[in-house]
């Protein structure tokens, strides 16, 4: 049976709630459609989170990610929403995500959308 795309997030237990750490996952080939000319638009995420009681499982965020393709939607509209979702099934203690699109008419866009503050020592990463 194939692979779908879902918007659905899986989460596992954090293996180590007691302690603020950060986790790190790069996305090299997140893709959406452009509103308006329905040309695909490409980009890098970088999401950054110090978890609290879950983490996010890596399979569920491949297929929410690929679930994206052939949607159409504005970079900063995208990269909130996805943040938005990201908090709504992990409840992190901090959350960051950093979405740097392609050249598109000479124009490079870099979004980065947060949430909470970030525990004392952890820098913040984004632009």
């Amino acid at each position: 049976m194939p692979t779908e795309p879902t918007k659905r997030l899986d989460t596992f237990a954090n293996p180590n709630p007691e302690r603020d750490y950060q986790i790190q996952i790069r996305i090299p080939e997140f893709t959406c459609v452009c509103p308006k000319t329905g040309q695909p638009d490409f980009a890098e995420l970088e999401l950054v989170y110090v978890p609290d009681e879950a983490c996010v499982e890596l399979k569920s965020l491949k297929l929410y990610i690929w679930s994206y393709r052939n949607e159409g939607a504005f970079h900063e509209a995208v990269t909130n929403r996805i943040l938005d979702d990201l908090v709504a099934a992990t409840i992190p203690r901090y959350m960051e995500l950093t979405a740097r699109f392609n050249v598109r008419g000479g124009l490079y866009t870099t979004v980065v959308a947060r949430h909470g503050q970030p525990p004392a020592g952890l820098a913040r990463t984004g632009a």
